[in-house]
Order: structure tokens, then sequence, then C-alpha cells
């Protein structure tokens, strides 16, 4: 059975690419700036605009970029301003975002139990020609900006204090960069699924990071791994007849598994080659 004789399955693997270009792009500069779970938080509040889609009938995935954005930029302001710590905000988020998003939805007439699995877990089904053309132009921008913007971001996300000095302007690049997670999670959900979209921001992030040893190669070798990630698990996921998002998810973990215990045996097997002191020589005085 010959997956690409589905139209949706070519729907799929589009958004697939987009998704997979995008979320380590973003996903680098998160870990580096030790946010790593932030997209599980932002993805809650994604959650609440697709609700809010439903209820007032218009496109889910419009409404949930919103939503998002505003989410992310409210909490990175509260952050900055010192008023909640960065967990207290990652909380408001993760709680009071998948209460109200669930909240909303039971009250909307064309959400359901099934609909809500759609958004949280992706579904190869659920990608329609009208979700490709809004998760390409929101990967392009997403794209455009996190390449665009890589050495101020990357600056910023480094050495705050120091990119300040130089004359940086933080708040609005930290801002850019919450606003990248929002848009980048909303645009993966129908492939991964709001619940494990950071798993694919992060794990090909740090499954780069065994073998590289430059932040630039590190944003090039994860934003390569997450589209062969994302391609590799759409596809089994056709065959196995399983959701998209898990199997993404649990290929990524695997490939990290396998590269960080290969990374672990190497570095034993060189310190058990490399030679020990040698005795030096006893010398004799007259």
């Amino acid at each position: 059975m010959n997956f690409w004789q589905y139209a949706f399955m070519q729907r799929a693997l589009i958004a697939a690419v987009l998704v997979g270009l995008s979320a380590p792009a973003v996903g680098t500069y998160l870990v580096q700036r030790r946010l790593s779970l932030v997209g599980d938080g932002i993805g809650h509040i994604a959650l609440t605009g697709v609700a809010l889609g439903f209820l007032l009938g218009t496109a889910p995935v419009l409404t949930a970029v919103v939503v998002a954005v505003l989410g992310a930029i409210l909490v990175e302001t509260i952050m900055a301003r010192g008023k909640a710590s960065g967990d207290v905000a990652l909380a408001l988020l993760f709680y009071g975002g998948i209460a109200l998003g669930v909240l909303l939805i039971s009250l909307s007439p064309g959400g359901n139990s099934s609909t809500l699995l759609t958004y949280l877990f992706g579904s190869l089904v659920s990608v329609g020609p009208g979700d490709v053309a809004v998760i390409a132009l929101l990967a392009f921008v997403v794209l455009a900006v996190a390449f665009g913007l890589r050495r101020q971001l990357f600056a910023v996300c480094q050495d705050p204090e120091y990119a300040r000095v130089a004359g940086l302007p933080v708040s609005a690049l930290n801002i850019t960069l919450a606003a990248l997670t929002a848009v980048t999670v909303t645009l993966s959900m129908r492939v991964v699924g709001v619940l494990l979209i950071s798993a694919l921001m992060v794990v090909p992030v740090a499954t780069a990071q065994q073998v590289t040893r430059s932040f630039r190669a590190t944003l090039f070798g994860a934003v390569l791994l997450g589209v062969a990630l994302s391609v590799s698990g759409l596809i089994g996921s056709f065959y196995l007849d399983t959701p998209s998002g898990p199997t993404v998810v649990v290929l990524a973990v695997l490939v990290f598994v396998v590269v960080a215990g290969a990374v672990g045996l190497r570095h034993r097997w060189h310190l058990h080659r490399k030679p020990g002191p040698q005795p030096q020589p006893l010398t004799v005085r007259p």
C-alpha cells in the first residue's frame, strides 16, 4: 500500500516537513535559554484558542495563533518584570490554558471529544488544503525570523546582560522569541498535537548537541533531524495505524537514546585507549 497515492498523506507530509523545519529552529533558542518546557505551556494556551475558534465559528488555527501569541507575550512580560518566577508563569499556562480550552470546547457546537483529541495529539486526516496553506505561511515567517535574527537571538539567549550592554533590544527580542514559539506551536497542532509539540522542539536539539560543538551546527543539525523525524514518524503512523504525534515523538526519543548511547560508548572507548602517564627513568646523581 503506497502512502503517496492518498491526498491526505500528501498534505500531511508537506505539513510534516514544515513542522520539522520550524519546531527545532525555535527549540534551539529555547534550549539555549533553558526554557525547554515553555512549548508545553503555550500549547495549552493554544488549545484555548482552538476552542474559542469553534465557539465563535471561525478558523481554529487562526484564533489559536492570536491567543497563543498574546499568552506568550504576557508570560514573557511577567517574567521580565519579576512579578512572577518562570515556573509560576508556566504553571499559569499549563493549568489555566488547558482548563479553559476544555471548558470552551465543551460549550461550542462544533467541538467534541474526538475534535479535542485531534488537536491534543495530532491526526493525519485532519490536515486539509486550507491548513497546509496556513502552515506554510506561518512556517515561512518562523524560519525567516529564526534564521534572519540568528546572531541577535543567540546573543540574548546566551548572555542577556552582555547583549543589553552591546545595545541589543533584549526585551523586544525575548518577546519575538516568545511569539515565534507560539506560532510554531499552533502550526504544529495538526501533525504533532499541542501536548507533544514541545518534544519535537527540544528532543532533536538535545540529540544534535550530542555530536556538535557550536550553536550554528546544533541549529542546522536539529533542523535536519527534525525533518527526518517528522516525515519518518508520519509514514510510520500511516502503516502502523497509530496517532501521528505520539509516533513522531517516540521515534525522536528512541533516536536520542541511540545517539546518546553511541556517544557515551565512544567516549569510554577513547578513555580506555588513552595511554596513562609513563614512568620516568630513575637518574642517579654521582
